[in-house]
């Protein structure tokens, strides 16, 4: 009985590290939901929730990924789509401009740089962003005619540009602090704590419809599956791998005496992630806001007109979506994927496909690869993000848990778990390692 209470506080101080680790992140996510609730100065708050219901398209994307922080008009009502939008631009332009090429080959000092470039990126789309808000919202009246800005002015504009700022940079930091110290990818687990606070709204909304009767018994059974097929299909899908077969020949003694290791070059389908959507998303609710927030009469029926079509559930919206999609999927892949680049450094290393020449032919072999897996991950994402649509559409159910969110869930889940299981294996290992020492001492 001691010896199994002694293994049992033994097995718990080996998970010290892990334990304050998932603590950490706990922490960091409360004090980022605690500050959602911190309000800009000289805004009607009530007035300002009837707004974003109002305007619905981008700003109902924006207010999903903070939190609901940009309803409340909250000092994080940016969340941390600036750092987003600037690292992918950076990310971009590195693999375009010689210069930041070189830069992303110079190792450990090179990415420090990059990193950089990607902080003033983010100093400086925020600060836009913040402005042309801010600037946007002081003609703005909510339902009742009560207007959104109690003192519009230099004031406020100033205010609100250095409050959303400084928000978005707080949370560029503390999500570099949840990746340094926590478990996971910082920023993805900001939008993924963001979005699952939605969610318990999104189940009494539907719960209350069921009760009133505008959703029924059975449609509400089949959502629930229906989500549940999808979530798994999601989770199929971002673990499926094309796996090539890759040789490397070893000499093992002697002049001819050759030992041929087999290993594999895994290809995910969706190499991408969720970046297409929400390029696909911001560009087709663009107008939608435009419409909305800068309308001025009969001036805007052109603009009003096009809104109208390219809505949610639109023939017309779900065709250019489609299309934005696949488009930016195989676009991104080209960006993140270098298929020659590859094949250069399996001809470097030693090894070579089976039945492909080294160099060129390799390279040419995987990029044809990777092509017929991006065009099936494109279909893919168009397939998980339209579901949703056809579900609010056939029954106007308040279909929060889907899209572009629960990819975003999904990935963030799946890459937590992953770096658990890699903590406790560690601990495993330093466990064989200090028995292994112990034997031969």
């Amino acid at each position: 009985m001691a010896a199994a209470q002694g293994n049992a506080l033994g097995a718990l101080g080996k998970l010290t590290e892990l334990r304050q680790r998932i603590f950490f992140v706990i922490g960091a996510l409360i004090v980022y939901r605690l500050g959602s609730f911190i309000p800009v100065p000289g805004v009607n708050p009530e007035a300002m929730t009837n707004l974003i219901g109002q305007s619905g398209g981008l700003m109902d994307m924006f207010n999903m990924f903070s939190g609901g922080s940009l309803g409340r008009f909250s000092v994080f009502a940016l969340g941390v789509v600036p750092y987003i939008s600037a690292s992918i631009v950076v990310q971009m332009m590195g693999s375009v401009i010689p210069s930041l090429q070189q830069l992303r080959k110079e190792g450990e000092s090179g990415k420090r740089k990059m990193t950089m470039y990607t902080r003033f990126g983010t100093v400086g789309l925020a600060a836009f962003q913040a402005f042309g808000i801010a600037v946007a919202l002081q003609s703005q009246v909510a339902a009742g005619g009560a207007p959104v800005v109690y003192t519009p002015g230099f004031g406020f504009v100033m205010a609100s540009v250095v409050g959303l700022t400084a928000g978005t940079m707080f949370l560029m930091w503390l999500g570099e602090q949840i990746t340094e110290r926590g478990i996971g990818n910082g920023i993805s687990l900001l939008i993924f704590a963001g979005i699952v606070a939605g969610l318990p709204g999104a189940v009494v909304s539907t719960l209350n419809m069921t009760n009133n009767g505008e959703l029924t018994p059975l449609k509400l059974i089949m959502v629930v599956v229906l989500i549940l097929a999808v979530t798994a299909f999601v989770v199929f899908m971002e673990r499926a791998q094309r796996r090539i077969t890759v040789n490397y020949a070893r000499k093992s003694g002697g002049q001819r005496a050759y030992m041929n290791q087999t290993s594999h070059l895994p290809l995910k389908i969706n190499m991408s992630g969720v970046i297409p959507p929400i390029f696909a998303s911001s560009l087709l609710m663009f107008p939608a806001t435009a419409a909305t927030w800068f309308s001025q009469g009969h001036q805007s029926r052109w603009l009003q007109g096009l809104t109208q079509a390219l809505t949610q559930g639109e023939p017309l919206h779900d065709i250019i979506f489609s299309v934005l999609v696949i488009t930016f999927a195989f676009f991104y892949t080209a960006i993140v994927f270098n298929s020659q680049e590859t094949a250069d450094n399996l001809k470097r290393s030693g090894a070579l496909i089976p039945g492909i020449r080294p160099g060129r032919a390799t390279g040419e072999y995987i990029d044809g690869v990777m092509t017929r897996l991006t065009g099936v991950g494109a279909l893919y994402l168009v397939l998980v993000c339209l579901v949703p649509t056809f579900m609010q559409k056939a029954w106007h159910v308040p279909f929060y848990f889907g899209g572009t969110s629960l990819l975003i869930i999904v990935v963030v889940v799946m890459d937590f778990t992953a770096q658990v299981q890699a903590h406790l294996v560690s601990h495993q290992y330093e466990g064989l390692l200090k028995k292994a020492n112990l034997r031969r001492n």
